[in-house]
């Protein structure tokens, strides 16, 4: 008889679960404060060897970004937070996109995007758009090659970093070399093996995510660019690192993702980090989150400097 072990969860991470706050998503303002005061409890990033910049990007409206520059970057990333599309901002996100940059030595340009439900899809995609041309229009004010810039995020932000490839390609947009998708959420279906079983895991659990599906697309059906798991056709979308956690609702989407992006002629890159959860990663004291960090960096190194 074969005994069959079943996957546990990282214990390291696991003393961590009892001191998240519980957010749900029914009080957008209430959770943002809530995901402020969890960013400011991170420790903070030595941004000793980079320069920080905080920009507008002329738009409608206009974005405002941070831009990271380590000495030496060759290529640049738009780099788009978590948060649901509910949560998060420059601030927030600060000590991850500084490590990024840090750990990739590559320029960072972080997207402090339009927020649901007060502005819904395709708001923060707008956003992130105008930022990707901005970038590739200022490569040479940026210092790095107009060939070598990506798109990436955490979550909310990795499915938004998909659906900007995708509107890109689609639309003629500009060229992007590298697609860095962290726990990406790409798929309002819930329909997976993974959505419909962790109900109940860290940080991210099934209500909560439909709860920030219903403020990010309200009535509106969504389309591609917003789920890109919809997409029909992935064929002709950059190379990607798609990275995924265990106990994570969203894990099944995009591992599917990655593996249509495989049969479609794309370049992909997975890993599935065992025993962890959606947003492990911001465990800085476990050994498994610090390998998590250094990975995006080596990965983005790898694509924008070689």
């Amino acid at each position: 008889m074969t005994t069959v072990r079943m996957a546990v969860m990282d214990p390291e991470l696991e003393a961590f679960v009892p001191l998240f706050p519980r957010a749900d998503l029914t009080d957008p303002v209430a959770d943002r404060k809530k995901f402020a005061e969890l960013a400011t409890a991170v420790p903070a990033p030595d941004t000793a060897d980079m320069e920080i910049e905080d920009r507008t990007v002329p738009a409608d409206p206009d974005v405002a970004v941070r831009i990271y520059r380590p000495h030496g970057a060759q290529g640049a990333v738009v780099w788009l937070h978590g948060g649901g599309w509910i949560m998060g901002d420059l601030d927030t996100e600060h000590p991850w996109a500084a490590r990024l940059a840090a750990a990739s030595g590559q320029v960072v340009i972080s997207v402090g995007y339009r927020l649901a439900p007060e502005d819904r899809f395709p708001a923060a995609l707008d956003d992130a758009s105008a930022v990707l041309s901005w970038a590739v229009e200022h490569a040479a004010e940026l210092g790095v090659d107009p060939g070598r810039i990506a798109v990436g995020g955490h979550s909310a932000g990795a499915g938004l970093a998909a659906g900007l490839a995708l509107r890109a390609r689609d639309q003629q947009g500009p060229q992007i070399c590298f697609q860095l998708l962290n726990q990406a959420s790409l798929d309002d279906r819930q329909q997976t093996w993974s959505a419909r079983h962790f109900t109940e895991t860290p940080w991210a659990n099934r209500s909560k995510i439909a709860e920030a599906w219903r403020h990010y697309l309200g009535s509106a059906p969504a389309s591609p660019y917003a789920a890109p798991a919809r997409a029909a056709e992935l064929s002709g979308l950059p190379p990607a690192y798609v990275a995924t956690a265990e106990f994570c609702p969203n894990r099944d989407e995009d591992i599917e993702y990655a593996v249509r992006l495989l049969q479609s002629g794309v370049s992909v890159e997975l890993h599935q980090w065992p025993g962890t959860f959606h947003g492990s990663h911001a465990i800085l004291s476990a050994e498994v989150s610090q390998r998590q960090i250094a990975e995006l960096g080596a990965v983005l190194h790898r694509a924008l400097a070689n």
